[in-house]
């Protein structure tokens, strides 16, 4: 059905090891970015955000940029013929036509990867609605190796909106397969870290335990990830305004955490972080982002020089009776792709969003 590159949709999709091999060039090319300048001239990035974004666009930009390559692309789907009800697979097959590298943000979840199955060129993750933001991830693992010294043996405290929080998701995820890591989930109930998620923690034999209060849990912490609550991610203005201001870190709090905890956000930030926390040094939500473009540059020269092995994009059944229940699914309104699933011990899980499928259909025929 389609061709195959390196895309990078998931960091599950690829070993520890290819995580750690980026990390470490990413460091090196902080360190020694000289040697870099010119590495990927004569190669174009294409970069197609259906969403806003300010740190993960422009630090693509940057990091193409400062490698000597070249951008086209578009920021606003209005300017493009999205606008006139191109679907993401024509949109995505005239792109990387024109482009070696493609990376695409998409309020649907699973999008990316319905993009990369039809691309003729490697395709990479820049958020897919809720779901997964693999290339944050890489940030941030790469702003705890430097700022921590490891990966390992981090007590971490998420707080916010841990339901629709796709870089919550992907950390998460991520940080259980390094050793002796321990969870602590800070949210209302009703933005708590979907089962899926906790299932895959519970799966790597790490401990995680759930609260509702950033005070009582801050002292205990070693690195605290913060996150907004995400107005774009409710269904109504009315469930936003519940939630929206329940969470605030502020100096007073700060008071009560280590000397040496570091603070961590996506970014943007709304209100869940006063402003009289910047000059905290244990804040580092603005270096975090500048560690971006560093990651984003090993990331881009890994791809374009064939350093990450190939993985299948979709390696379970395709059942076309059965469909996925999450109606934020990509397969919800790209009715030619496949129903594809995953047989995780009698449960089907949709390769495109993650979403479990819990039916007496759910078994492989």
């Amino acid at each position: 059905m389609h061709q195959h590159f390196p895309h990078l949709i998931d960091l599950d999709n690829y070993p520890v090891s290819t995580w750690n091999s980026i990390i470490n060039l990413a460091i090196d090319i902080k360190r020694n970015q000289h040697i870099y300048v010119g590495a990927c001239n004569g190669r174009i990035m294409a970069t197609l955000f259906y969403e806003p974004s300010t740190r993960t666009q422009m630090s693509f930009q940057s990091a193409m940029l400062r490698l000597g390559g070249g951008i086209i692309g578009f920021d606003n789907p209005a300017t493009s013929s999205v606008a006139k009800g191109e679907s993401i697979k024509d949109t995505t097959k005239i792109a990387s036509s024109y482009s070696d590298i493609v990376v695409m943000r998409h309020f649907i979840e699973g999008s990316v990867k319905a993009a990369a199955l039809t691309a003729d060129c490697p395709v990479v993750n820049a958020g897919d609605g809720g779901h997964l933001h693999p290339t944050q991830t890489l940030t941030d693992l790469l702003t705890l190796r430097a700022e921590k010294g490891a990966l390992s043996g981090l007590t971490v405290g998420f707080c916010g909106d841990l339901k629709n929080g796709r870089t919550v998701h992907s950390l998460l995820k991520a940080l259980s397969h390094y050793e002796n890591n321990k969870f602590v989930l800070i949210s209302t109930d009703e933005l708590k870290v979907p089962t899926y998620i906790k299932d895959r923690i519970t799966a790597y034999g790490k401990e995680y335990i759930e609260v509702n209060s950033l005070e009582e849990a801050i002292p205990q912490l070693d690195v605290l990830y913060m996150t907004r609550i995400q107005r774009e991610r409710f269904g109504s203005p009315e469930e936003y305004e519940k939630q929206k201001n329940v969470f605030c870190l502020d100096k007073r709090k700060m008071k009560a955490a280590k000397k040496d905890m570091i603070v961590l956000h996506p970014l943007p930030r709304v209100d869940e972080i006063a402003l009289d926390v910047d000059d905290d040094p244990r804040a580092l939500y603005f270096k975090q982002a500048n560690y971006g473009m560093y990651v984003r540059m090993s990331l881009i020269l890994s791809i374009l020089n064939e350093d990450i092995q190939t993985q299948p994009l979709l390696v379970g059944e395709n059942i076309p009776e059965i469909k996925c229940h999450n109606p934020k699914c990509i397969t919800a309104s790209e009715p030619s792709l496949p129903h594809s699933f995953r047989n995780n011990n009698g449960i089907l899980e949709c390769e495109f969003c993650d979403e479990r499928i819990l039916t007496e259909q759910c078994r492989f025929i």
